[in-house]
């Protein structure tokens, strides 16, 4: 068995790469594996080199042609975790998440369409929907997507939906919570508030704090996703939920209190636009294939934690560079007007 995992240097594509090649998923077990990667900022490398020598690497883009016609054919399985996902920067900048998140989306399926692919997973996002006040969206719902970003992951999905329909190519589509855990690029909310207040800095909390989230593990994420690429239906749409809707607030209060820290490192900023207020996800479609989430967020972000505390070579380059290039400013992270943390 061949298995393609476009994305594979970031958090969740990663964290499936190092699970499959050390034999996390047992059915694919011997699997040869293709990591393709652009390398962006949020790529790395070094989140593969606990199986470093279990995998293919290809330097590259989703949205190039020529190298996904050589890169695609022959495997049995293509994974999509590609994607532009931070939503601040998909406010300042479109551009390049409709370019990676659509465009991208396209080219892929279509190699996929033109090497006969037996099986692809397309890897979404709960943002697709926009904002539920109460309840719990099911797959029927329609997307309503507020930030750039999610609508640019709604016109992916759209495309991947349309050439299955169109097409009767076997894909199918995954949309799951805020994942967390260890390898997290630090501009993300949980590794960010972690390794600000461990190096003694503030932490920024927009707005009241009120909004909700459900966070999942990215163990219990890519175990779905594992799951669907395995038993999903062609064309079909699966939700991978969390354990844990939290504000804002009181996210920031697990964390402080996990790490001893006061009150008085929190800075409120002003409000994201157009920030959307809560996401729930019904995952009742997939529990009936046999899935359940089995990290506890409590567990989970006690792990994580202790990964980031044990792991600084890993992310205190990722800040350094962040600060070289845009100094105490925005673009470190810090609570500066006009920039603030991502939740997803």
């Amino acid at each position: 068995m061949r298995v393609l995992v476009t994305g594979g240097a970031g958090f969740i594509g990663s964290h499936f790469v190092r699970e499959l090649v050390s034999g996390g998923y047992p059915a694919w077990a011997g699997a040869e594996v293709t990591v393709l990667d652009r390398l962006t900022y949020a790529g790395n490398l070094a989140n593969l080199e606990p199986v470093e020598g279990g995998f293919t690497f290809v330097h590259g883009d989703i949205c190039d042609d020529e190298l996904l016609a050589q890169v695609v054919p022959g495997h049995d399985v293509v994974i999509n975790f590609a994607a532009e996902s931070h939503v601040d920067r998909s406010i300042a900048s479109a551009g390049e998440f409709v370019r990676t998140n659509v465009q991208g989306v396209q080219a892929l399926l279509r190699a996929c369409l033109a090497a006969g692919t037996p099986r692809i997973v397309q890897v979404s996002t709960d943002e697709v929907y926009g904002s539920i006040d109460s309840g719990s969206w099911d797959e029927s719902a329609p997307a309503a997507p507020n930030s750039p970003y999610s609508a640019s992951k709604a016109g992916g999905d759209m495309i991947a939906r349309a050439y299955a329909r169109t097409h009767g190519l076997p894909v199918s589509i995954t949309r799951c919570g805020n994942n967390y855990g260890p390898y997290q690029y630090p501009e993300k909310v949980i590794p960010l508030f972690v390794t600000n207040l461990m190096d003694g800095r503030p932490v920024p909390l927009y707005g009241d704090g009120g909004n909700v989230r459900d966070w999942v593990h990215v163990a219990d994420h890519c175990r779905g996703v594992h799951l669907v690429a395995e038993v999903g239906a062609p064309g079909g749409i699966y939700h991978i939920a969390g354990t844990a809707e939290l504000t804002n607030l009181e996210l920031t209060r697990r964390i402080l209190d996990a790490l001893g820290a006061d009150w008085d490192m929190v800075r409120r900023v002003p409000d994201r636009k157009g920030h959307d207020r809560r996401y729930s996800l019904n995952d009742a479609k997939l529990r009936a294939l046999g899935y359940a989430p089995r990290v506890s967020f409590e567990n989970g972000l006690e792990e994580t934690i202790r990964w980031y505390a044990e792991n600084r070579a890993w992310w205190e380059p990722l800040k350094k560079r962040a600060h070289d290039r845009f100094g105490e400013g925005p673009g470190a992270w810090e609570p500066a007007p006009g920039r603030h943390t991502d939740a997803r």
